[in-house]
């Protein structure tokens, strides 16, 4: 798949998956004879990873060093699982505080059901 069906598929610019793939958040995709990317699966799920993986906040240092790790192979399995944890960890303090805007939210708009059906 060419350049210019992954970034319809994934809606990222062409720029985008040419950056990711110049500062190592995907690895070097293959290349045909001309030297033009040609996408397979295996680079798809480095693209989907690195698109979710940003999507949750992950700094873009940390996803390429994870890609790192990964092409180094399972003696790197502990650092990679750091990695992940500490993006768990931080999504989940997010989640924490969204929760708790939802919930002040919440009360001021029962606050103001009660006072309008009181006024009728």
């Amino acid at each position: 798949m060419y350049i210019k069906e992954v970034s319809k598929l994934y809606g990222v610019k062409e720029e985008t998956l040419r950056y990711y793939e110049k500062i190592g958040m995907i690895p070097p995709v293959h290349r045909t004879e001309s030297g033009i990317r040609d996408y397979s699966k295996e680079d798809l799920g480095w693209v989907e990873n690195a698109l979710c993986m940003r999507r949750a906040g992950m700094p873009v240092s940390a996803i390429a060093e994870y890609v790192q790790l990964t092409m180094q192979g399972d003696e790197t399995l502990k650092e990679r699982l750091n990695l992940l944890m500490d993006q768990k960890r931080n999504l989940e303090n997010e989640r924490a505080q969204l929760d708790a805007m939802i919930t002040r939210i919440s009360g001021k708009i029962d606050y103001f059901r009660k006072k309008m059906e009181t006024r009728l």
